[in-house]
């Protein structure tokens, strides 16, 4: 009988829990007003320069076109029709931008519809490659690096097998003069 109360407390938590992440959601995608502002959709939101993002929206609707742009973008995004409702384009990260927030902006082709978004450019603490390296050998370049970066084995390495060694040569010399003893009774 007591189960039953553990069990209403527990489906409130986990209603509790996982109702308030498609409320944030819903909140996010929905227009900001009556001027026809939608949202933009950057993936990923965060990246490196020199990288790609895909943009997606449905402020201009299915089937129609827009320009999308922003001062992290090389060059305009070309949007075009989408599964679904939505418009779809891809843009390259300048090589040269800064890390911080960038505003994204999106003009729909008739001047009917606008969105708006953001991304973030953040600078890795080592290169990576932009484009696919046809090298081989899968995410050992990653353990590669780090084994070239670290050291060897030092001094200190050295003299402890020295002494090991030295150790082991003393036992194997007693055990032998041990054996040659004639015993003596």
């Amino acid at each position: 009988m007591r189960s039953l109360p553990l069990t209403f407390c527990a489906a409130a938590a986990v209603a509790a829990i996982a109702l308030p992440a498609p409320v944030a959601l819903a909140v996010q995608a929905a227009p900001a007003g009556n001027d026809d502002r939608g949202s933009v959709s950057v993936t990923p939101s965060t990246i490196a320069p020199g990288g790609e993002v895909e943009l997606w929206t449905d402020a201009c609707g299915k089937g129609r076109s827009a320009k999308g742009n922003s001062d992290a973008f090389v060059s305009e995004a070309r949007f075009a029709p989408a599964d679904g409702k939505g418009i779809l384009a891809e843009a390259r990260i300048r090589s040269d931008a800064e890390p911080r927030s960038y505003d994204v902006w999106v003009t729909c082709k008739d001047g009917k519809g606008k969105a708006t978004g953001s991304l973030t450019v953040m600078r890795h603490s080592r290169p990576s490659p932009v484009a696919p390296v046809r090298a081989g050998g899968g995410g050992t370049a990653t353990l590669a690096d780090q084994a070239a970066q670290s050291d060897g084995p030092g001094t200190r390495h050295a003299v402890t097998g020295l002494v090991l060694a030295a150790v082991a040569a003393v036992a194997v010399a007693f055990r032998s003069v041990r054996r040659r003893r004639p015993a003596t009774d």
